[in-house]
């Protein structure tokens, strides 16, 4: 069977929709100015999140990006996830299950506890992370700024352990 053959009936029943051209955020207004107009939806200082943003995309852990802000574990991971960054939740996709259920008054708090495998601190977060979306335009700003940032690697400290394994772009063009 030649091609031909196979595309003979082929034909187009639908247009396709123009979605125009793709915009990238060229504003270069700072992140922290921003976040600025969203500080109330946030549990720590635009500052403070514009500097977890850029450790935690660096490659650092929360913890690290916490102590670079000067917040706490538990603030930079809620944060982080306000700012609409994935992966901060420690409990399972199954642990978070059992945390909706407990917040829908279907499991006791101390069998949910049990039953999730995680600490009270983890409960706590992961009840955080149920009860609050991402805002969206902090999300977004979030995005934008993620999307023109460095390359993934570029700021790591000589002192981490990642910082020569992903090597350097200067001689990159």
């Amino acid at each position: 069977m030649t091609l031909s053959e196979i595309a003979a009936g082929v034909e187009v029943t639908s247009r396709q929709r123009d979605r125009g051209v793709a915009l990238a955020d060229d504003t270069e207004t700072p992140l922290v100015d921003r976040l600025s107009d969203h500080a109330e939806s946030l549990p720590c200082t635009p500052e403070a999140t514009a500097t977890l943003v850029d450790a935690y995309t660096a490659g650092r852990s929360v913890g690290d990006a916490a102590r670079e802000a000067g917040v706490s574990p538990m603030t930079a991971a809620k944060a982080l996830h306000r700012c609409g960054v994935a992966g901060v939740c420690p409990l399972s996709p199954t642990a978070r299950d059992i945390v909706r259920d407990w917040l829908a008054g279907r499991t006791p708090r101390s069998e949910a506890v049990a039953l999730t495998g995680g600490d009270e601190a983890d409960f706590a977060l992961a009840t955080y992370v149920e009860t609050h979306d991402p805002v969206e335009p902090v999300a977004e700003a979030v995005d934008a700024q993620v999307a023109g940032s460095a390359p993934l690697g570029d700021g790591l400290g000589a002192d981490d352990p990642l910082g020569d394994a992903l090597g350097s772009t200067d001689g990159l063009r």
